[in-house]
């Protein structure tokens, strides 16, 4: 087979929404200012034989009896607030950055030219300002709190923009965004995006954000750090280990990063009510994992390589969503290279 010239063996681009770890502290929703890190407790609890079981011992009510009455012995990883504490504060920063315009690796200089000439004409024509807002309603709607969202009684987002001789400050009421709804034009939301669709756009700019949120949670209630993968449970004696710095619980930067850049609302399934998960993170296969489920995939020509293929060869995509799709993988980074055989 002969060899493609236009193709790119080796290609990647790095990220440009870089997230920090999340920190997390107690505090009381009126006494803001005063604010304890939180630490991880062991609990060593019995709990029952739940799983599904064999269809022998189901059917047997004897040795059904003798499976359930054996100890369920775990020892887990806790987090929760002091008995004074009703409020979470989760602390992280984010550096967002310029030059989407250049790969960090890219072996193919006709390639490259190509898909310089596409990016600039991308900024031109949309200047990230899609992209930009979206980012910006899931740091507003406060999406980064995963489970410690549900339940709140009441949640602030406040943002400063930390560039010296441009600072910035936002304040959001996150329970007035909804974490389904991509749609939603804000004064605020788009002030904050518009400094970042600014960065975007540059070849060499950037922009630190500081990024702390209060959820008002109950006194006492448990809240919840990210959770380590253990890959070998059978050296350690906890069946969860949750994550922390220093003593201090914490959320994982993926974990973060994954919640900013779940704006994919242009997948084939969305408008099916039946079928949507909602708005899903960027993904170059549109993968879920909690759910099984690759929502773009290469037969229905909506994953990121059938149209990040053509469009950085100067060919056209039919709408503007794919453009829009194609950048944001570009923006969340990774390694793309293509076989040239």
């Amino acid at each position: 087979m002969a060899k493609n010239e236009n193709v790119a063996s080796v290609l990647a681009f790095e990220k440009k929404l870089v997230p920090s770890d999340a920190y997390m502290y107690g505090t009381q929703w009126d006494a803001r200012d005063q604010t304890v890190p939180l630490k991880l407790k062991e609990k060593s609890v019995r709990g029952t034989i739940s799983n599904r079981l064999k269809p022998a011992v189901q059917k047997d009510p004897a040795k059904l009896n003798k499976e359930v009455e054996k100890p369920n012995l775990q020892t887990v990883d806790a987090c929760a607030l002091q008995t004074e504490q009703d409020t979470l504060q989760l602390h992280f920063t984010l550096k967002v950055l310029g030059g989407v315009h250049q790969p960090s690796a890219c072996n193919n200089a006709a390639f490259k030219q190509s898909y310089v000439q596409a990016v600039k004409k991308y900024v031109e024509m949309q200047g990230f300002k899609e992209l930009a807002r979206r980012y910006a309603l899931n740091i507003a709607n406060a999406r980064f709190l995963w489970r410690n969202r549900f339940g709140a009684e009441a949640i602030e987002v406040q943002v400063n923009a930390l560039n010296k001789g441009s600072e910035q400050e936002w304040r959001f009421d996150a329970l007035n965004y909804s974490p389904r709804d991509m749609e939603i034009n804000d004064e605020s939301v788009n002030s904050l995006a518009e400094r970042i669709a600014q960065v975007l756009s540059s070849e060499d700019d950037f922009l630190m954000l500081d990024v702390v949120c209060y959820a008002k949670v109950g006194k006492a209630q448990d809240v919840y750090p990210s959770e380590e993968l253990v890959l070998d449970k059978g050296k350690g004696n906890k069946s969860k280990v949750l994550y922390h710095v220093d003593g201090i619980a914490a959320m994982h930067s993926q974990k973060i990063g994954n919640a900013l850049r779940t704006i994919d609302s242009w997948y084939p399934d969305f408008s099916d009510l039946e079928a949507s998960a909602g708005p899903i993170a960027i993904e170059p296969y549109g993968a879920v994992t909690n759910l099984g489920k690759a929502y773009r995939t290469p037969k229905d020509k909506q994953d990121f390589y059938m149209l990040f293929d053509k469009w950085a060869r100067g060919g056209e995509l039919v709408r503007a969503e794919d453009e829009h799709y194609v950048m944001a993988v570009l923006v969340r980074g990774g390694v793309f290279g293509e076989s040239d055989k």
